[in-house]
C-alpha cells in the first residue's frame, strides 16, 4: 500500500509539472488580413490614425482621424480632426466631430477612444483642447466633455490626453502624456477618482506616458512610458508592479511604444512606434514574436515621418502589406489586432492566433506515467480557456 500511495503522489506530481508546462508555454501567431481606408484628406480617408475601436453591437471600426493644418501651418477644422467609421470589409459610412478649437463639441486632434461597456458611447481623447469629449456612436450626437490635462512641454510635440481604458469599477484611466501621470476617473460623472506616478526614470515614475489597458482578466494595468522605451505594469489600484522592455531595435526592445493592448490569454501587443513594428509580450514581460518592417524607398533607405509644415504622410508611401511608418493606434477585439500605420493614413488589420500551445517535457519513466494524468489537466485546462476567450476586450 506504501508503494502504491507514493507511486500516486509521484504520478500526481508529474501531472501538475507537466501541465504547469503546458500552461505557461504560449505561441502567438500574427498574419496580415487587410488594410482599412486610404491615405488622404478627402472623407473616408486617414491621416495619422491613434484611437481604434471596434463597437460591440455592430462590429464597426471607428478611427480618429488626425489634426488639420493650412499650409501656413494655422488650425484648419475642416479637415481631419474627426472619428471616422468603416465596416469590417472597409467600406466608409460616416464620421463623428468635427473641428474646433477650445473646450466643448468639437476636436483639436482626436487620440485614443474606447467604448464605455455600461452605457456604449464613445469616449475620445481631444489633445490639443486637454479634454475627454463623449459622443454617442450611433448617432454622432455630442454628450459632454470632462477632464483636465497637463499643457505644451518644451521639446515635445503633443501634450493633453494619451490612452485610455476601462476598468471593472466604471473607471477609465487615462494618461496624461504632458504631465507624466495616469489618472483615472469615474465614467459616469468625469469626477477624478485617482492620479498615480510623477516624473522621472524608477519604477512608477513617467517620461511621456501614452498607451494604456487594463486586463478584463486580472485587472492589471499597463502602460506604454513613451520617453522610457518601456512597458509598465500596475496592480488594479495603480500600485507599479514591474516594468519591461528597454530602448532599442532588437527583438523585446522598444522605440517610444504607443498603443497597448492585451489579448484574453494576458499577452500584450505594443504598437513600437519609431520601430514600424507591433511586438507581442507574455504577461511577464516575457518577448513572444514581432510583426512589421518600416517603409523603404528605392535606395533602401527607411522612410522618415513627415515634416511638421508638409503634408502628414510618409514620401513615398509603401503601402505593402506588413510596412509601417511608425504604428501608433492599437486595438485587439475576437482574434484581430487593428493596428494604425501612422505616416501611411490607413490601418492594417492583422490575423492572431493566440491559442496557448503544449510543450510536454522530455517523458522519463516517472514523466511518462505521469502523462496518464495529463490529458485530463489539458482537457480541463481548454475548456476553462474556452470560456474566457468568450470575455470581450472592451467589455
Amino acid at each position: 500500500m506504501g508503494l502504491v500511495k507514493k507511486l500516486s503522489i509521484a504520478l500526481v506530481s508529474a501531472s501538475v509539472m507537466v501541465s504547469a508546462a503546458a500552461a505557461q508555454a504560449k505561441a502567438v501567431t500574427l498574419t496580415y488580413d487587410k488594410s482599412i481606408s486610404s491615405p488622404g484628406l478627402a472623407p473616408g480617408q486617414l491621416f495619422v490614425p491613434q484611437g481604434i475601436g471596434v463597437q460591440d453591437s455592430t462590429n464597426q471600426l471607428f478611427v480618429s482621424n488626425g489634426r488639420g493644418l493650412n499650409p501656413d501651418g494655422s488650425f484648419n477644422p475642416n479637415v481631419g480632426n474627426r472619428v471616422d467609421v468603416f465596416d469590417q470589409q472597409g467600406n466608409y459610412l460616416r464620421a463623428i466631430g468635427s473641428g474646433r478649437q477650445g473646450k466643448g463639441e468639437g476636436f483639436d486632434e482626436p487620440a485614443d477612444l474606447k467604448f464605455d461597456p455600461v452605457t456604449g458611447n464613445v469616449h475620445v481623447g481631444d489633445v490639443f483642447n486637454s479634454e475627454i469629449d463623449v459622443y454617442n456612436p450611433n448617432t454622432g450626437e455630442y454628450i459632454r466633455s470632462y477632464g483636465s490635462f497637463g499643457g505644451p512641454v518644451q521639446g515635445r510635440l503633443f501634450f493633453g490626453p494619451g490612452g485610455m481604458s476601462f476598468d471593472n469599477k466604471g473607471n477609465i484611466w487615462i494618461t496624461d502624456f504632458s504631465a507624466d501621470v495616469i489618472k483615472a476617473y469615474n465614467a459616469n460623472t468625469g469626477e477624478l477618482v485617482k492620479t498615480v506616478g510623477s516624473n522621472g526614470t524608477d519604477l512608477g515614475k513617467y517620461v511621456g506616458p501614452a498607451g494604456i489597458t487594463v486586463s478584463p482578466n486580472t485587472g492589471r494595468i499597463y502602460v506604454g512610458d513613451q520617453y522610457n522605451g518601456r512597458i509598465q505594469v500596475l496592480d488594479e489600484d495603480g500600485n507599479a508592479l514591474f516594468a519591461f522592455a528597454s530602448r532599442g531595435s532588437e527583438p523585446g526592445q522598444l522605440r517610444e511604444p504607443i498603443g497597448v493592448e492585451v489579448d484574453e490569454y494576458e499577452n500584450i501587443y505594443v504598437a513600437d512606434s519609431q520601430n514600424s513594428r507591433v511586438q507581442v509580450f507574455d504577461k511577464d514581460g516575457k518577448f513572444l514574436t514581432a510583426f512589421g518592417e518600416p517603409a523603404r524607398n528605392a535606395a533602401g533607405e527607411i522612410v522618415p515621418p513627415p515634416s511638421q509644415s508638409g503634408p502628414p504622410f510618409g514620401d513615398p508611401l509603401v503601402l505593402q502589406p506588413g510596412v509601417f511608418n511608425w504604428t501608433a493606434g492599437l486595438h485587439y477585439d475576437r482574434g484581430k489586432l487593428y493596428v494604425g500605420d501612422f505616416f501611411q493614413g490607413r490601418v492594417q488589420v492583422l490575423n492572431v492566433d493566440n491559442k496557448p500551445g503544449t510543450k510536454v517535457p522530455e517523458p522519463t519513466s516517472v514523466l511518462g506515467l505521469g502523462l496518464l494524468g495529463f490529458g485530463v489537466v489539458v482537457s480541463k485546462l481548454r475548456k476553462n480557456r474556452h470560456r474566457n476567450s468568450t470575455v470581450s476586450v472592451e467589455g
